[in-house]
């Protein structure tokens, strides 16, 4: 997104502002070793948040409404218990959708030096695929072990497991003709590729 400025970086920032701030912090991986989340729900429940409360809160607020939401929405809390405990209102995020989910099958044999594009795919789900190389071609420079894909863990309570390919993308093939002439590495699950000739 653009329009926001520059950010505004403070020397010597903490890493907690307030005591709240670390306790969500460890809310939030209990839920995760308790299994009543997992990060492909938990950013998803981020991602919901309604867009003015997004940008207008901070970094842990982002945190705590989506372990908040994903509480409620397995039903370990209810609204009204979880307002009770905080002593006033607590926004949840929208719905999960139910239609417009994409998660693609995986293509498989990629190899470092293989030419891709990264398909572009329009979801209303979660995806760790970033919006500015959807469409875009570069090169497979490296491929790690395979990782859960946080597409399926987000809608499917499920796991599938692909290799992660690191790919090369000119800047220029990003952001078109002026685009300072540097190389962009993006790391991408395989589902997000198609190889190109």
């Amino acid at each position: 997104m653009e329009g926001f400025g520059p950010p505004d970086v403070e020397r010597d920032e903490p890493v907690f502002r307030f005591d709240w701030e670390r306790r969500t912090l460890g809310i939030t991986f209990g839920t995760f070793v308790l299994g009543l989340s997992n990060g492909g729900q938990f950013r998803h429940a981020i991602e919901r948040m309604d867009a003015a409360h997004y940008l207008t809160s901070c970094y842990y607020e982002h945190w705590f409404t989506g372990v908040a939401t994903r509480l409620v929405e397995t039903g370990r809390l209810t609204l009204d218990e979880l307002e009770a405990r905080a002593g006033g209102r607590v926004p949840l995020s929208r719905p999960v959708a139910s239609t417009g989910i994409s998660v693609l099958p995986p293509t498989t044999g990629l190899a470092v030096g293989d030419a891709v594009r990264v398909r572009d795919v329009s979801t209303r789900g979660h995806t760790r695929c970033p919006r500015y190389v959807r469409g875009r071609r570069g090169v497979v420079v490296r491929i790690d072990a395979a990782s859960s894909l946080p597409d399926v863990e987000a809608h499917f309570d499920e796991r599938r497991e692909e290799p992660i390919c690191c790919v090369r993308f000119a800047s220029r093939e990003l952001w078109g003709e002026g685009a300072e002439d540097a190389l962009v590495h993006v790391d991408l699950w395989s589902s997000y590729l198609e190889r190109v000739s």
